[in-house]
């Protein structure tokens, strides 16, 4: 089984070419899914002692813990303590399921797939992009994020740039659905003919 990354910077259209290539027939693990899952059960208890005030009825408050942590590296490391070993456990079930089910290739969809040194897990690595312009105004248009919070979140992330340059597939979401249907039907031709790398 191939496991394909896919990443990109918020934005640039990566939760749609994902769902794209589950309409392909592709399984897609969903890490943000995965992460509000255990927010929503088992790492409660632990984010909430280690930032106390973070969760409501005994689940995490996104809003919450984003502003604790978000301005503080050592915060953002505590956390990814408590919930990395939860996320691993949750990958690692999900890619034992695909093998079972005799799926040729799966995603792994993970946003900070190359800040998290995940590109060592997959076998091959699809970033999404689009032009700058283009994702400043996707991010603005859903009401929910201030410029700086924005630029807060893209300080963190390895610059579009970066990415594109590693990948090895890279997939332009700027013209809409079609030309990235037309994409993913090419990786998933190229894929299966690739080594695998990935353990």
């Amino acid at each position: 089984m191939l496991i394909l990354g896919l990443t990109g910077s918020i934005g640039m259209g990566k939760s749609t070419t994902a769902k794209l290539f589950m309409e392909a027939g592709v399984p897609v693990y969903d890490a943000d899914a995965a992460v509000h899952k255990i927010y929503e059960g088992e790492a409660a208890p632990a984010v909430e002692a280690a930032f106390p005030g973070t969760t409501v009825d005994g689940k995490v408050d996104r809003a919450k813990l984003s502003a604790k942590v978000v301005q503080d590296p050592a915060a953002i490391k505590r956390l990814e303590q408590i919930v990395h070993p939860m996320l691993g456990a949750s990958r690692q079930k999900f890619l034992a399921e695909a093998e079972q089910s005799g799926a040729p290739v799966v995603v792994m969809d993970i946003p900070l797939l190359y800040e998290t040194g995940g590109e060592k897990r997959v076998d091959a690595v699809v970033v999404v992009t689009t032009s700058p312009e283009t994702q400043r105004e996707r991010i603005l248009a859903r009401g929910t994020m201030t410029p700086e919070a924005l630029e807060a979140i893209l300080a963190r992330q390895l610059p579009d740039a970066e990415k594109r340059k590693r990948a090895d597939f890279v997939v332009d979401t700027s013209h809409g659905l079609e030309p990235v249907r037309a994409a993913i039907r090419d990786i998933l031709a190229e894929v299966v003919k690739m080594p695998q790398r990935g353990t």
